[in-house]
């Protein structure tokens, strides 16, 4: 028995446990993984979101451990473009966090365990779950049996590949996109310290961001014949080889920017594409869904995990006056109309970063290059992007 019922120890769930238990909510996290995911994955943390996670109290460790990106530069044939400084876009955080998913996750796990000892469980899957209307029961797979959970409410947080969406019969709105990146942490000896750059080629976009540890990340956008899983006879990245797709990005990312990167150095790679996920609705019944379980933008930008988080720092007050007696239904209704908003906003602004780092023909490319130098010329409209970039 608890008051709430979180399903999902990710990024999002725990910070919706961190809120809620603070707020003297008894809740209950189940996780199906048994230990924490120790690949870096996410690492943008955008100033809503530290405002957001201050309220739960760990954006000061997180900020800690994590660079802050203050500026971002755009760069072609050797040159830049446009500079871009995040200064105006916060008063309290006027920078982009950013920091290993895997680091930010063990900081939240950390903060429910100090204010609920024993309120997350590990090694524990959802596969059975059942709103009366006054309650809702789950069942669950422990490995050793199943386990029995009983709550007023669950807030489902489990990922794109959400169980409770799928048990709850819930639509979503698919969009597929023709982009695919490769993506790989790597030690960091270009000397731009904790600026981002985003070098404009031809051939692809290639994004570059700071990491802890004097690391960098490298995302390249791939072509058509980069994206099959050929290896070094068609020039594109091998599945199910990373040390060869670590060398074919190396090679990649000397050929469109001209620096070089030590594939040796590689720690984490990865391969994705892209699709936009929306749920037509987050609220059905006693179950409310967050996060990617309830919309699935594209990674490039970083504002997935960010969603989330504002998605629970909108919810949590609500569920908290629930928990208290008090009628919610309203509500959960502007909360379930401006959540789905916000997806739909984020869905737009990834497919306008998208279309920035498609490959173009020389004379499209040099276009497209003297556009952005002559629109970041001008402070203000140079200052809203700025804004857009970090979801102001």
């Amino acid at each position: 028995m608890a008051d709430v019922l979180i399903i999902g120890a990710g990024p999002v769930g725990l910070f919706m446990a961190a809120l809620l238990l603070q707020d003297g909510v008894e809740a209950q996290v189940l996780e199906q993984r048994s230990a924490p995911e120790p690949q870096s994955r996410a690492i943008g943390i955008h100033p809503p979101a530290l405002a957001a996670l201050a309220g739960a109290g760990v954006a000061g460790d997180l900020i800690a451990e994590g660079v802050q990106i203050r500026r971002g530069m755009a760069l072609a044939g050797g040159k830049c473009l446009a500079r871009m400084s995040f200064a105006g876009v916060s008063d309290r955080f006027p920078f982009v966090l950013s920091l290993p998913q895997a680091r930010t996750e063990a900081h939240l796990e950390r903060r429910v365990n100090e204010l609920g000892d024993g309120a997350l469980h590990r090694g524990v899957r959802l596969t059975r779950l059942s709103d009366d209307g006054g309650r809702v029961s789950v069942e669950a797979d422990s490995g050793s049996g199943t386990l029995r959970y009983s709550a007023p409410l669950v807030i489902a947080a489990d990922g794109v590949r959400s169980t409770v969406r799928a048990l709850q019969g819930i639509d979503l709105r698919v969009k597929e996109y023709p982009d695919s990146y490769l993506m790989g942490d790597f030690a960091d000896g270009t000397g731009f310290g904790p600026d981002a750059a985003l070098f404009l080629s031809g051939a692809g976009i290639v994004e570059s961001f700071p990491l802890p540890g004097r690391l960098r990340r490298w995302v390249v956008r791939l072509g058509a014949g980069d994206a099959t899983a050929g290896g070094p006879a068609t020039g594109g990245p091998s599945a199910g080889h990373p040390s060869a797709d670590a060398r074919w990005l190396m090679r990649c990312v000397r050929e469109r920017t001209g620096l070089d990167i030590d594939a040796g150095t590689n720690s984490m790679l990865s391969r994705f594409g892209v699709r936009t996920r929306l749920a037509r609705r987050m609220v059905a019944g006693r179950v409310v869904m967050i996060g990617d379980a309830a919309h699935e933008v594209s990674p490039i930008g970083g504002q997935g995990m960010n969603l989330g988080w504002l998605d629970a720092a909108a919810l949590a007050p609500i569920v908290s006056a629930a928990v208290r007696g008090q009628e919610v239904g309203g509500a959960l209704k502007t909360f379930e109309r401006t959540r789905l908003r916000a997806a739909a906003r984020a869905a737009r602004q990834a497919e306008i970063n998208m279309a920035l780092g498609r490959p173009l023909t020389d004379r499209l490319l040099a276009l497209r290059n003297r556009g952005i130098a002559g629109v970041a010329a001008v402070p203000a409209v140079n200052s809203l992007i700025a804004r857009r970039f970090t979801m102001q």
